[in-house]
């Protein structure tokens, strides 16, 4: 992909997606560009994140190994997908195995670079504090309505 295309993709990004037009040229200038072949993996659980991974092209199936060894897919990200945006700002582990479904692209994102990013431009850093803590509230709200619903068994 060129540069001019993988700028406008990382726009359609909802994380990334006001960041600007110079901030988003200098991720795609900075990031790894990478094919898979189908099947290919491109990390697997419990690897320590240190990218995020935006689909540039075909898609890539995010599963889990369940108790008895079979394997359930939890999500399949297509094109215009951040993979594991955690990756961007936190040390942690992979919490699935991800591979290539057909010939994939993608864009790598490096936490290093992100961080960069943040430190060079802190009004940046102002707009992901938006948007984590309304994830964060998003999450919050769907495990308050668990809890009623346990609590609803319990009675």
């Amino acid at each position: 992909m060129s540069l001019e295309s993988d700028v406008k993709l990382l726009a359609e990004v909802p994380l990334l997606a006001e960041f600007g037009e110079d901030r988003l040229r200098l991720i795609a200038f900075s990031a790894d560009n990478r094919r898979l072949d189908d099947g290919a993996r491109l990390f697997s659980r419990g690897e320590r994140a240190e990218a995020a991974y935006v689909v540039a092209s075909g898609a890539v199936a995010l599963t889990v190994t369940e108790f008895d060894g079979s394997e359930r897919l939890v999500a399949r990200c297509g094109r215009g997908t951040l993979i594991d945006e955690r990756a961007l700002v936190v040390d942690a582990e992979r919490v699935a195995d991800a591979h290539a479904v057909g010939d994939t692209e993608i864009i790598q994102i490096r936490r290093t670079l992100f961080r960069r990013i943040l430190e060079e431009y802190p009004d940046v850093a102002e707009r992901l504090i938006v948007h984590f803590s309304a994830r964060l509230q998003g999450l919050s709200d769907a495990l308050a309505s668990v809890g009623d619903r346990l609590d609803a068994i319990d009675d």
